[in-house]
């Protein structure tokens, strides 16, 4: 049978599901993104290879609590603690790693952004520390910074690359692999596990220019923008599905912010952390390397954002590069005009937040204009507007 069969048997059948001769306006989905969704497939144009990632199956990390000791083998530490020989340690604090001697090789890795976005620089004085350190992963790329301040998908891997490309220039091409990016995964279950499979592609290009051939270090954490102060169990349902995409989508290590928006207690953070147990354990997803390979849809988004990115990527750098256009507000420009076009969508309901936007119990509060600024890129929820 041939696809053109194929194609017109599928809409034969939509047709008769939907009661409708004209199907794909009722089909029709818009995103902001740019990128085009097709109703249904029936193949991929260009299929993938397998996208490798560099741990075998996907760390599962907690936040450090003495409670999780026995149960969890990876922690984030925002301060000193002894004895977690044998654990994978993720240092969040830039005091203590200037105190850590590893003792176990491949322990440790920088969750330590080395970037000032402020003053568009490079903090030179703690890259050439971090590097003196027998980390596994010594430099921190931070794009989860740019999604919760409401950077397109393009824009986070684009700034991505760049961020890697201004590092290369000053350290050399070897620093590629000794960097980790932490990308923050929002709520597009599909779209979200095509940026990490997108990333993958673009940065193994990024370093096919130096001669190499690296896989990227993907550090994904649930992203802080679609959550709300009010209605905390829906908050635990959208990080559950960001946490799926990031396995999913090939991610070397997970972690899962504290549904409590306003607050956290131990029992939430043990909450939090076991959102990945349940994933991991129950369906093993974080133990395949690339389990959405051969999806029709993520195959094709997944090729969309690669070349959007690269292309954005490349504009950067003809214009001077990341700290360059920081300097000149160009990057907070182009991602505070994507995030208040998403906030529009919010206000008006194309973007649907149970318990704030859908079934709300509170009011608009604030405007637009009250929580974005064009010359700042800043960390914004969505449900900011109604508290």
């Amino acid at each position: 049978m041939s696809n053109t069969d194929i194609l017109s048997n599928w809409e034969n059948l939509v047709k008769k599901q939907l009661k409708t001769e004209d199907i794909y306006p009722v089909l029709e989905k818009q995103n902001l993104e740019g990128i085009e969704v097709k109703p249904f497939y029936t193949e991929v144009q260009k299929p993938l290879v397998n996208l490798p990632r560099v741990e075998e199956s996907t760390h599962l990390v907690a936040r450090y609590h003495e409670s999780l000791e026995e149960e969890v083998f990876a922690f984030m530490l925002d301060q000193n603690v002894e004895n977690l020989d044998q654990k994978t340690l993720f240092v969040n604090n830039k005091d203590l790693a200037g105190h850590i001697s590893p003792k176990e090789e491949d322990q440790y890795f920088s969750l330590i952004d080395v970037f000032n976005e402020k003053e568009g620089s490079i903090d030179d004085q703690l890259v050439r520390e971090l590097l003196s350190k027998d980390f596994k992963r010594n430099i921190c790329v931070d794009i989860s910074f740019h999604q919760n301040a409401g950077a397109a998908i393009c824009q986070q891997l684009g700034i991505a690359l760049a961020k890697a490309k201004e590092l290369v220039e000053v350290y050399g091409s070897e620093i590629l692999n000794k960097l980790i990016f932490r990308i923050a995964v929002g709520g597009s279950y599909f779209f979200e596990m095509a940026k990490l499979r997108a990333f993958k592609i673009v940065f193994n290009q990024l370093s096919k220019e130096y001669g190499l051939d690296e896989v990227p270090y993907i550090f994904a954490e649930t992203s802080l923008r679609n959550k709300a102060v009010s209605d905390n169990e829906n908050n635990l349902i959208r990080s559950t599905l960001e946490l799926a995409s990031a396995m999913i989508g090939g991610a070397d290590a997970v972690f899962s912010n504290n549904y409590l928006v306003d607050k956290s207690t131990d029992n939430s953070e043990e909450i939090s952390f076991k959102q990945q147990i349940v994933l991991a354990y129950e369906s093993i997803i974080n133990v395949f390397e690339d389990a959405s390979n051969g999806s029709y849809y993520v195959e094709d988004i997944t090729q969309q954002f690669a070349e959007k990115a690269w292309a954005l990527f490349v504009e950067i750098e003809e214009v001077g590069g990341y700290l360059e256009l920081l300097k000149q507000g160009v990057i907070q420009k182009k991602i505070y005009d994507h995030a208040i076009e998403e906030q529009q969508w919010i206000e008006e309901g194309k973007i649907k937040l149970i318990g704030v936007n859908m079934y709300p119990k509170l009011d608009v509060k604030k405007s637009i204009a009250d929580l974005y600024s064009e010359k700042e890129i800043k960390a914004v929820r969505w449900a900011e507007m109604f508290e």
